[in-house]
């Protein structure tokens, strides 16, 4: 890593290299995800490795997955820094610039403390009474988005299966003909030199889909976008879900004051049924009763207010995110299906030559 602000002094900033494991980028990024709910925050590369052609090894000790998985981390760290909001913060920098002590000052922000239980969450999301519609629309969104990614990264390993079974069958071509040569006199050189280019094709295969890989990562983050969405919709189901609930509460008190004041009890309640065996309290136990009633129903109102500007504020920035969200991702995908169809033109012009090249050697025996 090296430091911006070294730099625009004119000074040549020193490089600092650190080791990082795959672990500490999971609790950057559950440290972002909590400390920053209102925005889409980048997602890790997967674990091990999934949605792939049958000769790519799923070991996640693989020197190839491994390195494949090393560019994704790279990948979120850039997206991380190029975040208007995200690239500000002093745990990212020290993510990247302080070997020791790192993980001690980010579980110190007790960010932990302010993740919310997926039971509440949960609750929120069967309990809410008034949801904001562009949420629930947004959330449908990321549901549909990670289902269509999964089902073309399924097709295309598929493909790429067909295609590596199909190409390596050309080196069968290569073989018969070669054979075909050592008992032919006029013959031999052009079988021979068809066999050479149908040898050649049928090796290509592999660095061709190797490096598919990359476009099909390119996928995959997306498929993993989808789920840093739905995070940013829960977390405004919480927020309304609490707001409700506060709602709801200063209701009840505000009855509860109205019934002691006037003496008439509008819903049934154990309480009342004892008032009524037991006898009425004193008008000074009322008072003090309405007394912290009041007081109870002025925080609430406080309370409520506080939690209608954060949803208010929440709303707004959260909006403003998801929008460069769907900017960044029309563009990374415009450009990862353009390069995957490229890729594509390429493979099936680099056939056209071959059997260019075999018809040419045939014409010549």
């Amino acid at each position: 890593s090296r430091a911006v602000e070294s730099q625009s002094e004119g000074q040549c900033a020193p490089v600092d290299s650190l080791w990082r494991r795959y672990s500490e980028f999971e609790l950057l990024r559950n440290y972002l995800s909590v400390t920053y709910p209102h925005i889409v925050v980048p997602p890790l590369p997967e674990k091990r490795a999934d949605f792939v052609w049958h000769k790519l090894s799923a070991d996640n000790m693989d020197p190839d997955f491994v390195e494949r998985r090393r560019i994704g981390l790279e990948n979120f760290l850039l997206r991380v820094a190029s975040h208007p909001v995200l690239c500000q913060d002093k745990i990212f920098y020290s993510f990247l610039t302080q070997e020791g002590g790192w993980k001690e000052m980010v579980n110190e922000t007790g960010f932990q403390l302010k993740a919310d239980s997926r039971l509440k969450a949960l609750n929120a999301t069967f309990r809410v009474k008034n949801p904001d519609k562009r949420f629930t629309e947004l959330k449908h969104y990321s549901d549909e988005l990670q289902s269509v990614i999964s089902h073309l990264l399924r097709v295309r390993a598929r493909v790429a299966d067909r295609l590596y079974g199909v190409y390596k069958v050309h080196g069968n071509y290569g073989r018969v003909f070669s054979e075909w040569s050592a008992i032919e006199k006029e013959m031999g050189d052009g079988l021979q030199s068809a066999g050479h280019h149908m040898d050649v094709y049928a090796a290509s295969i592999d660095d061709i889909l190797e490096e598919e890989e990359h476009y099909a990562d390119q996928l995959k983050e997306y498929l993993f976008y989808a789920e840093a969405l739905r995070a940013v919709c829960r977390k405004h189901e919480l927020m309304q879900y609490d707001l409700e609930m506060a709602a709801q509460d200063l209701t009840s008190k505000k009855q509860q004051c109205e019934e002691l004041a006037t003496g008439t009890v509008r819903t049934f309640s154990l309480k009342g049924m004892t008032s009524k065996l037991f006898g009425q309290e004193t008008p000074e136990q009322r008072e003090a009763k309405i007394k912290v009633l009041e007081e109870q129903i002025q925080e609430g109102e406080e309370q409520l207010k506080s939690k209608n500007l954060e949803g208010r504020d929440f709303v707004k920035s959260a909006w403003a995110d998801i929008e460069r969200f769907k900017e960044q991702k029309n563009h990374d995908l415009k450009e990862a299906l353009i390069s995957y169809a490229v890729m594509q033109i390429s493979m099936c012009k680099k056939g056209i030559q071959v059997w260019t090249n075999a018809k040419e050697c045939f014409s010549k025996m």
